[in-house]
């Protein structure tokens, strides 16, 4: 099962929050490094998290028609 550590971006949703995931990938002519963000919807069930917050989710069953990840843990 995977896990991603990223930042709380919204959580307007009832029972789910917006996580922001920074990578870094590598331009292959050129051989820079650029971040790439990329948002994972996650199912918070107690309504815990407020914007900013670091996250840890882990994926699971589709929850709901974006939702496929679940909050682990506050960090």
């Amino acid at each position: 099962m995977r896990t991603k550590k990223g930042v709380v971006t919204s959580n307007k949703m009832d029972k789910t929050v917006v996580v922001s995931v920074h990578t870094y990938k590598s331009d292959s002519k050129y051989k820079k490094r650029f971040r790439v963000t990329k948002k994972f919807y996650a199912h918070d069930e107690d309504n815990t998290c407020s914007i900013w917050d670091q996250v840890l989710i882990k994926e699971t069953r589709p929850t709901s028609k974006l939702k496929r990840w679940d909050l682990v843990e506050k960090i």
